[in-house]
């Protein structure tokens, strides 16, 4: 299998890039949001590869980070989505906005994604809302280090730093969360999950 590949960029067209690997052109599939990434024609890449094999054809699907790539082998594990669709999704967001939307339980924005009826978006959200944490969580750690976060609560610090990847600012972000915190228990708040106080953060911005 093909877990990853480095060399000359020679194509980009919608959707597709080759990539000339020793002398070996490989035509690999690629997000919009990877694709973008990848600099222009001519430069040296490097992409992280999901091999797909079929009866009838071996296409390989690449992403130009590890995130990309774990949401992707997520969505994919999920019934009724193959590696198009998952393509798909993908050029429809970034990463974090996508686990954000499957963790809070967003039907009307799953359902604009390309190719996403409701229940694909239910299914996307019943089977991954437990193991898209960390990815809409996550933020580089220059962000992190800039975020009115409270290092003594970390549950917060993660989910304001998932509401600032999706746009809001900062200082909105930590109000939302303060908001969901002033009106629970130190109890309740500290065995709340995470998913739970990203929903309810988000609820309290709309």
């Amino acid at each position: 299998m093909i877990a990853s590949l480095r060399g000359e960029l020679l194509s980009k067209t919608a959707g597709r890039v080759i990539v000339d690997v020793g002398g070996v052109g490989y035509q690999v599939m690629c997000s919009q949001a990877g694709q973008g990434q990848l600099g222009e024609v001519g430069a040296t890449v490097f992409l992280y590869v999901h091999t797909d094999v079929r009866e009838d054809a071996i296409t390989l699907y690449g992403f130009a980070g590890t995130e990309e790539k774990e949401m992707f082998l997520l969505l994919i594990s999920v019934s009724g989505v193959g590696p198009k669709l998952g393509l798909n999704v993908l050029s429809g967001g970034g990463v974090r906005e996508l686990a954000m939307a499957i963790m809070s339980e967003d039907l009307p924005r799953l359902t604009r994604l390309p190719g996403v009826g409701k229940k694909t978006a239910e299914r996307l959200c019943l089977e991954l809302k437990d193991k898209v944490q960390a990815l809409a969580a996550g933020a580089s750690p220059g962000l992190a280090a800039s975020l009115p976060g409270d290092q003594a609560d970390p549950h917060a610090s993660d989910v304001i730093s998932a509401l600032v990847n999706l746009g809001y600012q900062p200082p909105r972000a930590r109000q939302a969360v303060d908001s969901v915190r002033s009106r629970l228990s130190a109890e309740q708040y500290a065995a709340m999950e995470l998913a739970e106080l990203l929903r309810q953060a988000l609820r309290a911005l709309a």
